[in-house]
């Protein structure tokens, strides 16, 4: 898969010239200058201000939806999963590693991705199966089939 297709009234206005009320058919998002490996889509996960874009060899673009550069590589590797709420995001490593940012997650620096599984305070629980984003908060299923929650509103 080349590209993708978006639906809905108020979605990447920046990448048309139409006024978002208008659109009624699905919008293409193509990447460009990027590898052609790259380009094997496995999951979007988007949120209020941001999508983030996972490709089949781990790697990840985040599209910031009010930002002048909207495209930015994301700089983790081995990617296994991503998460994108409302005021946060996650990406879980093939590895069982957690990195999230979001005002809730890392208030000093809200826009740079920090390693919350290191924060479980058990060490039998840092390895993470899964992850979910919540509305201000994110949310970790343990090998161990234990939850946790990191944020607010959880």
């Amino acid at each position: 898969m080349n590209g993708i297709i978006f639906f809905g009234s108020n979605e990447y206005t920046k990448l048309i010239k139409n006024k978002p009320n208008e659109i009624k058919k699905p919008i293409q998002f193509k990447f460009e200058n990027e590898n052609e490996n790259e380009k094997q889509i496995k999951q979007i996960s988007s949120g209020r201000f941001s999508t983030i874009f996972l490709f089949e060899n781990g790697k990840a673009i985040e599209y910031l939806k009010n930002s002048k550069q909207n495209l930015e590589k994301i700089q983790i590797k081995n990617i296994q999963k991503v998460t994108v709420g409302s005021h946060n995001e996650a990406i879980l490593t093939i590895e069982g590693n957690v990195f999230a940012k979001g005002i809730d997650i890392n208030s000093e620096n809200p826009n740079q991705f920090i390693n919350i599984s290191s924060l479980i305070e058990d060490t039998n629980d840092r390895i993470i199966e899964d992850i979910v984003s919540g509305y201000f908060a994110i949310y970790l299923l343990t090998s161990n089939q234990n939850a946790y929650g990191i944020g607010s509103n959880f």
